[in-house]
């Protein structure tokens, strides 16, 4: 009996040991083979795409860097699905498990849900013409049909943006319509200032014109500024004031602070110069009926 036992234990040692000579050296090197390829292939796609999608212009370099590094993410993702999916299709079939019959059924099922699935399929032939066009990219401030905000991550997918409050969105890309990249190649200040209709609008040019000018060669600000900010034209005359327009260029995303710094040198400016800033008046006029 004991015999038997041992006789019996040594076959099965001996089928182990057979098999992880053969089968289990094999789903080692696989997954040394994995794991190698994984981590080299960030570094290989960086400096394919890179090298592929160069920097032409040094005045849009940040934005070139920023469609280098979205498309090493994205496509960084897709090998590394590919690179796992290989792996486990491969370490089965050592195991002994049919692969072929798997991979028909997991046609048969694909195909089931593709009749469901056409939203899916929607979402991401949007998304690839998305990247391929370079619509925007992770960095970018959008406004997506009536959705603003950073773009903190694209995927074939959907769009994950998130806004000024902090909250996050994620959109599909088969629902968007409308795309406004507010952060591309450069950017504008556009201001609306209400003056007096009793002050000398030559004056005012002339101020406006020098505060501009004065703020683009700050050295604390002339790097975000392309164009000086100038008095555009008289852009209205509202029930209380005249409405002038001022305009001027600056880098990607930094038209807000420059705004911010110009409406208060405006300020200040026009305290100084005695030009009234004025506020909506009403005038009633009161009789007296016997």
């Amino acid at each position: 009996m004991i015999k038997c036992m041992e006789k019996y234990i040594t076959k099965f040692f001996e089928i182990i040991l057979t098999w992880t000579i053969t089968h289990g050296a094999k789903i080692l090197i696989i997954l040394v083979l994995a794991y190698i390829i994984n981590k080299l292939k960030k570094s290989f796609i960086e400096k394919a795409i890179r090298a592929s999608v160069k920097i032409g212009d040094l005045s849009n370099k940040s934005a070139e860097i920023k469609r280098q590094d979205t498309l090493i993410r994205i496509f960084t993702t897709m090998v590394q699905i590919i690179i796992y999916t290989i792996m486990v299709i491969m370490i089965l079939e050592q195991v002994g498990v049919m692969v072929g019959p798997i991979l028909a059924g997991a046609g048969i099922i694909g195909l089931a849900f593709g009749f469901g699935g056409q939203y899916l399929i929607k979402d991401i032939i949007t998304g690839f013409f998305i990247i391929l066009e370079n619509q925007y990219r992770i960095g970018d401030i959008v406004i997506i049909d009536s959705t603003g905000g950073m773009v903190e991550d694209i995927s074939l997918r959907m769009t994950t943006l998130r806004d000024l409050d902090g909250f996050v969105h994620h959109i599909p890309h088969g629902d968007i319509k409308r795309v406004s990249n507010l952060s591309k190649i450069f950017a504008r200040v556009n201001i609306n200032i209400g003056v007096g209709y009793g002050s000398n609008i030559e004056h005012i040019i002339e101020v406006v014109n020098r505060i501009g000018k004065e703020l683009a060669e700050d050295v604390n600000w002339k790097e975000f500024i392309i164009s000086a900010p100038q008095f555009l034209r008289v852009n209205e005359f509202a029930d209380s004031a005249i409405m002038i327009k001022i305009l001027g260029e600056t880098q990607p995303l930094k038209q807000w602070d420059v705004a911010g710094e110009l409406r208060k040198r405006i300020l200040i400016a026009f305290r100084k110069e005695n030009i009234e800033i004025p506020f909506p008046q009403r005038v009633v006029h009161h009789t007296n009926e016997k």
